[in-house]
């Protein structure tokens, strides 16, 4: 019998990942499937709960809504600076991506949202925040962790 993904099972998936009008976001057909450690938050919420039970050779979809997945759009994440505030770029466009200091000290990815003017807006949610996530997926393997990837939270 097929071994179940379960907790601490070593998973590789096929996927590709749709928005809503059908455009592909991103997918692993022609590379390597995707490997992660069940359990551990190397995924999304949603698309981990959707893998639970399934064996290899399984294949579904799932809609996977913003709470499941990146999370809803944060406007305190999105704010306007002074051009200025970018001091060694010479041209700053929308869709540029930066890294900033967040006021924790933490190093967040910011993308450049909107330039008018001498104001530029950028956006620190994540690119795929409050969009519901459509997958296509393809258990290719189901095997038991190691001890030393169980203890690292990650595969090996």
């Amino acid at each position: 019998m097929p071994q179940a993904i379960a907790e601490n099972t070593v998973v590789d998936i096929h996927y590709e990942l749709t928005d809503d009008e059908g455009n592909v976001l991103d997918s692993s057909k022609g590379a390597q499937p995707l490997s992660y450690l069940h359990g551990a938050g190397n995924i999304i919420p949603g698309l981990e709960k959707a893998l639970a039970g399934k064996t290899e050779e399984d294949s579904f979809s799932v809609r996977i809504e913003p709470a499941e997945a990146y999370g809803e759009i944060m406007p305190e994440l999105i704010q306007t600076l002074p051009r200025s505030a970018f001091q060694g770029v010479d041209t700053v466009e929308v869709g540029m991506n930066f890294e900033a200091q967040a006021p924790n000290g933490e190093v967040q990815r910011v993308r450049v949202k909107d330039v008018e003017g001498e104001e530029v807006t950028i956006d620190a949610n994540h690119p795929l925040a409050g969009m519901p996530l459509n997958f296509q997926v393809d258990v290719v393997g189901v095997r038991d962790a190691t001890e030393e990837e169980i203890a690292h939270g990650h595969v090996h």
